[in-house]
């Protein structure tokens, strides 16, 4: 048998199936789970794991000189409001999830397997990079959507106070770029973000306290799930809807992150989580009364402008050919001011565009394909999907006067990338 930790999440190729028949829910997938990598969370159904070292690792935080200064000003008042909740102090299992276009994080705790897990405090996002879908690639500004864990706390950030993600996780690595998937997420402070997920330094600071104790007291992997939207706000839905009428391939993905949302509002326990052979998500079954339908795509032609009269542009083609485009970099380019101004600029293209959507629209989304040089000019940018004629020669015409860049690099040489850009048009 070959098992391989993987946080509070295994991966593995093969399971006992005495222990899968524990949950009768789970039945129904012990024969496809034995063709695929499985990923799911164990906390509730195993005892917390314990640590093998000598040194607990609250005491350990305590050794850093900032760690202790927090734990000494914080604690008292976590403590207090646990008290308030009629919570117990502190939480032995905390479950985290945060929903992108909500810009919500939600904290979960409890104390025992059996127990249900109870709301301990909502943050507000400060921002999200990007826009609705998973990563795929690095330097595509995409803050991840699916099931993770804590892997890493990071008292010593640039961002006050991290705590890292193991993206890319066992679904990741099988559906995005084979060469260069990303990583470095965090759930951090300093409210700026370049694909991870900001919150405010003092929110960062109570956080990094109950994960932290948490993992004292044996919660080696603290589940950290990020969703699209929130699948209680029909507001957040009617956009994914939306969204997906543009991204229809998006669609099996939303329905499995939807799935596993409703478990957890039904059962109040973290869901059992497979990834199958494709890369997919499996999770278990939710009952018929929490579904909520996720609209089918719709052709997004449906009420034009009147047609420009005016000729068509000259197809558009890179100047850099294919074979000098870079796969793999050690370096990525960057925008000139970094990632913050880059994220500037499409904030601008968003709302610029709102004027030109298309009769009874409201917003749309666009992807734009994009070449930055050796000398990091961008020489060549195409929309590939959605928009009208009207937005994409803007969006276009915006991404090739953009400044010049600071080049991508590979083995110290300085080479061309293409990348791409999801851009949301006529955003709130």
């Amino acid at each position: 048998m070959h098992i391989s930790i993987y946080g509070r999440f295994f991966v593995y190729l093969w399971y006992p199936i005495s222990i899968m028949l524990k949950k009768t829910r789970i039945v129904s997938h012990c024969i496809a789970s034995l063709m695929g990598i499985f990923l799911f969370s164990v906390q509730d159904r195993v005892s917390a794991q314990t640590s093998v070292s000598t040194i607990h690792f609250i005491d350990y935080q305590r050794s850093i000189p900032k760690i202790s200064e927090l734990l000494n000003r914080k604690e008292d008042t976590l403590m207090k409001q646990f008290r308030e909740k009629n919570l117990s102090w502190p939480a032995r299992y905390v479950y985290i999830r945060s929903f992108k276009y909500d810009s919500q994080l939600e904290v979960w705790v409890k104390n025992t397997r059996d127990e249900k897990y109870k709301l301990f405090k909502s943050y507000k996002v400060c921002a999200l990079a990007g826009t609705l879908g998973p990563k795929r690639m690095a330097g595509d500004y995409q803050v991840p959507e699916g099931f993770y864990y804590i892997n890493e706390f990071k008292p010593r950030s640039e961002y006050h106070l991290s705590l890292g993600l193991n993206y890319p996780n066992a679904s990741d690595r099988i559906l995005s770029d084979s060469s260069q998937p990303g990583g470095d997420i965090y759930i951090h402070g300093s409210c700026v973000t370049t694909g991870c997920i900001p919150i405010t330094d003092a929110q960062i600071e109570e956080l990094y306290i109950l994960a932290a104790h948490a993992k004292d007291m044996g919660e080696d992997f603290i589940p950290v799930h990020i969703f699209p939207v929130n699948f209680n706000n029909a507001r957040s839905v009617d956009y994914l809807n939306k969204y997906l009428q543009t991204f229809a391939e998006y669609t099996p993905f939303a329905k499995s992150m939807r799935s596993a949302f409703y478990y957890f509002e039904k059962y109040r326990e973290v869901p059992f989580v497979m990834v199958n052979g494709k890369g997919e998500y499996v999770t278990e079954e939710v009952a018929p009364e929490a579904e909520v339908k996720i609209a089918n795509a719709r052709p997004v032609e449906s009420q034009k402008k009147a047609q420009s009269t005016r000729a068509p542009r000259p197809q558009r083609i890179s100047p850099v050919k294919e074979d000098d485009l870079a796969k793999v970099v050690d370096k990525l380019p960057l925008y000139p001011g970094g990632n913050g101004a880059f994220q500037d600029f499409l904030n601008r293209l968003s709302k610029d565009g709102l004027k030109d959507l298309d009769e009874g629209q409201t917003k749309t989304f666009v992807m734009v394909e994009y070449v930055i040089d050796s000398e990091g000019k961008p020489v060549y940018a195409k929309v590939i999907r959605g928009g009208n004629e009207n937005i994409n020669e803007k969006i276009e015409d915006a991404f090739l006067a953009m400044p010049q860049w600071s080049p991508a690099s590979r083995s110290g040489k300085n080479v061309a990338i293409r990348l791409k850009q999801t851009i949301m048009i006529g955003a709130d």
